[in-house]
């Protein structure tokens, strides 16, 4: 394991800790609104604090992208770590226990370690680039279901004032009625770690942002899955949509997709890449 890796993995544990003690114990007075439907708690800080106060301490030149603090460090350092402290938030103040701690590091723009780690279940998601993806000390593979009538599908549906949630609601018609069935689970990096392990055959998500996605990209492709946005090209994280699924999920989820995605940009559709 790269040791970047297991810094990244001591930091996800040190915030899971502070996240599973503050379950059910945190003040509802803290939490904040961002905007309507995106909220902020105390615990979203301190999760995210421990968090980067870990990675200082071994790589103080990195820079770090948070979801509550924005960029610190140097914009142009080699090594970027994309943090998402609690990914989830509105499950956890509501007391659902599906949340994450999302890390992932990027190397010249280029994605090379990720963490995603579900404290509830102490369960730890783990990639390198070109070193596979793991479970705890399990490989993963994406799902081999062949046919999207058979497939269980994950979705992120828009929330926030100025997305398109008919777009949204028009994509959700259309796979609900070809695929074996659909869950919206609230946590964007477990939806993409979940289509690693095989327990979702693919997911489509959309009003993201980078650090919702980072380390659970990775962690897809490691596991030989495939990512797009939804027109086929690459920008999924610049986009803040992303399509993953297993190799053939995945392209039967973006036939359905690309269409839809160019007839709302008023473009033609692309093959994917």
């Amino acid at each position: 394991m790269h040791p970047m890796l297991n810094i990244g993995i001591r930091a996800a544990r040190a915030a899971g800790k502070v996240i599973t003690q503050n379950v059910d114990r945190f003040d509802p007075k803290t939490i904040e609104k961002k905007q309507r439907n995106d909220f902020v708690t105390e615990i979203d800080r301190k999760a995210e604090t421990e968090i980067v106060n870990t990675l200082q301490r071994s790589y103080p030149d990195h820079a770090f992208l948070c979801e509550e603090s924005g960029l610190i460090g140097d914009e142009t350092a080699e090594y970027r770590w994309i943090i998402d402290p609690l990914d989830g938030t509105t499950n956890f103040i509501h007391g659902l226990p599906h949340f994450s701690v999302s890390i992932a590091l990027m190397q010249k723009n280029r994605l090379f370690q990720a963490v995603v780690y579900d404290p509830m279940r102490q369960e730890l998601f783990t990639a390198g680039k070109g070193e596979g993806a793991f479970l705890d000390s399990k490989r993963l593979r994406v799902g081999t279901t062949n046919h999207l009538e058979n497939a269980l599908l994950s979705c992120g549906f828009p929330y926030r004032d100025g997305q398109d949630l008919d777009f949204f609601q028009r994509t959700t018609r259309h796979y609900t009625e070809r695929a074996g069935g659909v869950r919206r689970l609230g946590s964007a990096a477990l939806d993409l770690a979940y289509v690693a392990a095989g327990r979702i055959d693919g997911c489509w998500l959309t009003g993201l942002q980078s650090w919702d996605m980072a380390a659970g990209g990775l962690i897809v492709r490691e596991a030989g899955g495939l990512l797009n946005d939804f027109d086929g090209g690459d920008d999924w994280m610049d986009k803040g949509e992303v399509i993953a699924a297993s190799p053939k999920i995945h392209h039967q989820m973006l036939e359905v997709m690309k269409p839809l995605s160019a007839a709302r940009r008023n473009l033609p559709a692309r093959k994917p890449v």
